[in-house]
């Protein structure tokens, strides 16, 4: 599987893997995480042309997304019931989703993160049972629950290289 970041012209490739995903939260008892129609044209833009949106690629054909986003993320600025493992410089994934043809994603954006980051923060619903699992299988600690932009609940994790 190879990354690359990804283009404007993608656009319609990531519509389609959110939808599966979506669908996929609802039959995992998943349903209220991602909307219908999050995320929107202009966040997938927004994320573009900031430069941290990634595609995975496998066999010709985009497979997977997710941000990779470094710095500061203002809604892991206050955490619930716990605390990160440290305040050293950090990047977040957002927004990871599979049109479920390859297996091992996570682990692929994970490895991917590392070559560039030392400590990565994510966040996933209480009903997002898969993510969480991906999440504990990577290593990442538990840390507390955040509040998103919206002001709902997110499970938050932290993980430092070596």
């Amino acid at each position: 599987m190879t990354i690359r970041k990804s283009r404007i012209s993608d656009i319609p490739r990531l519509h389609e893997i959110f939808a599966i995903a979506r669908n996929f939260m609802v039959a995992t008892g998943n349903p209220h995480q991602w909307v219908e129609g999050y995320p929107s044209e202009e966040l997938l833009k927004k994320d573009i042309e900031s430069g941290d949106s990634y595609v995975c690629i496998s066999d010709d054909r985009i497979v997977a997304t997710f941000v990779l986003r470094g710095g500061i993320d203002p809604t892991y600025n206050e955490i619930y019931d716990g605390a990160w493992l440290n305040d050293k410089p950090y990047a977040t994934i957002h927004r990871i989703a599979s049109s479920g043809e390859v297996k091992g994603v996570f682990s692929h954006a994970m490895r991917f993160a590392l070559q560039h980051y030392n400590s990565i923060r994510i966040d996933t619903h209480a009903d997002n049972k898969v993510m969480q699992s991906a999440i504990a299988k990577a290593g990442f600690s538990y840390c507390g629950i955040i509040h998103c932009w919206n002001g709902s609940e997110r499970l938050a994790y932290q993980f430092n290289k070596g």
